[in-house]
């Protein structure tokens, strides 16, 4: 949607002065809540705000058979919708480019850093695996639901257990649940978006920044023991990024990586207690 161009000016006028509509520095998060065992239905929930742009996400599991050509592997799929409710720019029925891309970027986040053990995921080579089904429905959007949406998938899975599995009639027992977590790696991913609105860069933007922008790229990174490393990128936008952008981009992505997951630490903590 576009957004009037007095009121970009206006960002653009504050980020010369090195500050933002509401009063951010430019590589400054917003405030991060992190709720889970939002639904009693679910192996795992979240709900995630950044400021105002909320999230829920639900993680379900279901056996099924392998892939051909992973056949002692479990399988990922990652679905992402705005509600009617989240803005007046999304109308229901099927995902838009918006979803579609944002369930994309955060699948492969979790892909590409390892933070599954897919091969603890086989019941039976070549016959049957686990299948993980990550739904995630945004209900306010504020900008950055990429991100809020990424974090929202991190703390499901986290708190995730198997449901029970019946092998003698070979099915899930849908609402009933083990005590069995599943098998994730100390490779925690994470997406952090950053938007280039002039020639200024800035870090988690709000609605209006999100609509003023030329050019955005949202970086997916892990990390072991203090060691980063980044997994995948996605661009969007025809204005390109300068060397000395990226590399700033990077920079500043490691910051925020360590804040975000040490909200995330403290609050499965918290929970596990």
């Amino acid at each position: 949607m576009k957004l009037p161009n007095i009121n970009k000016k206006r960002i653009l006028t504050l980020l010369r002065d090195g500050k933002r509509l509401d009063g951010r520095k430019p590589f400054e998060l917003r405030d991060i809540s992190i709720e889970t065992g939002v639904s009693i239905n679910a192996e795992g929930t979240s709900r995630v705000k950044i400021g105002k742009t909320e999230v829920v996400v639900g993680v379900k599991m279901d056996v099924q058979e392998p892939y051909p050509d992973h056949e002692n592997e479990g399988t990922m799929i990652t679905s992402m919708e705005f509600s009617p409710a989240a803005g007046e720019r999304w109308e229901g029925g099927p995902p838009g480019m918006d979803s579609i891309e944002i369930a994309r970027v955060v699948d492969r986040g979790i892909r590409e850093s390892g933070f599954i053990d897919w091969k603890k995921l086989c019941i039976k080579e070549g016959e049957k695996v686990w299948s993980v089904l990550i739904d995630i429905y945004c209900i306010n959007d504020d900008g950055n639901a990429m991100d809020a949406s990424a974090l929202g998938a991190i703390a499901a899975l986290k708190l995730a257990r198997f449901p029970v599995y019946d092998e003698k009639e070979e099915k899930v027992k849908f609402g009933e649940f083990t005590d069995k977590p599943l098998p994730l790696t100390e490779k925690l991913p994470l997406t952090l978006t950053f938007h280039k609105i002039g020639d200024k860069l800035i870090i988690d933007p709000n609605r209006d920044e999100e609509d003023s922008g030329e050019a955005r790229i949202t970086i997916a990174v892990s990390s072991v023991k203090k060691e980063k490393m980044i997994n995948a990128m996605q661009k969007g936008g025809i204005t390109p990024f300068t060397i000395e952008e990226m590399e700033k981009i990077i920079e500043e992505t490691e910051k925020a990586y360590d804040k975000i997951f040490a909200e995330i630490e403290k609050k499965i903590k918290h929970v596990t207690k």
